[in-house]
């Protein structure tokens, strides 16, 4: 399994293949009364999308840590693990690395509540379409699905800006030891 998630972390194919089979699963869940054809192509473009996203950003990365990806790759592994790198070069381009990631997770702190606010307003206009129209389950389950999506993406940006906090005082305290 270890071997299987390193690869998968590496790996845009990988990640590509994985995104269109959930996007084909999902696409097919919503849209069961349509055909299979149509479903794979729904599929295509949402992984066409979501693979450019993550292209942009891991480029972005890697030049905000100036190394390649399967360097990239070791330090978001490294984070994730709180592992100190001991290199000189590993260790500045983690500095670099967790100063662009704080960077950016501060910038977009400013837009969460709007983001949530309007994730909110989506389920509470749903529920409201719901219930004039009498057929709550959709709705609700819709409501139910954004609150725990919402709160994921709050315990997920909350637990990434710890792993960083900690990497940035780990990397300032072996600097000054250094030093």
């Amino acid at each position: 399994m270890r071997s299987f998630k390193r690869w998968l972390d590496r790996s845009l194919a990988a990640q590509s293949v994985l995104i269109f089979l959930v996007c084909v699963g999902v696409t097919a869940l919503i849209r069961w009364d349509r055909g299979p054809v149509l479903w794979v192509v729904r599929a295509a473009l949402y992984t066409a999308v979501a693979v450019t996203i993550i292209a942009v950003q891991r480029r972005r990365a890697r030049r905000a840590a100036g190394t390649d990806a399967r360097g990239l790759a070791e330090l978001g592994r490294r984070i994730r693990h709180r592992e100190v790198p001991t290199d000189p070069e590993e260790r500045a381009a983690m500095r670099k690395l967790v100063d662009d990631q704080q960077e950016r997770l501060e910038r977009s702190a400013r837009w969460l509540p709007y983001w949530l606010g309007l994730m909110g307003l989506a389920a509470a206009a749903l529920l409201v379409l719901g219930a004039v129209t009498g057929s709550l389950v959709f709705p609700l389950v819709f409501a139910l699905g954004t609150a725990a999506f919402c709160l994921w993406i709050l315990w997920m940006r909350r637990r990434t800006m710890e792993r960083y906090d900690y990497m940035r005082s780990a990397l300032q305290e072996e600097h000054a030891n250094v030093s």
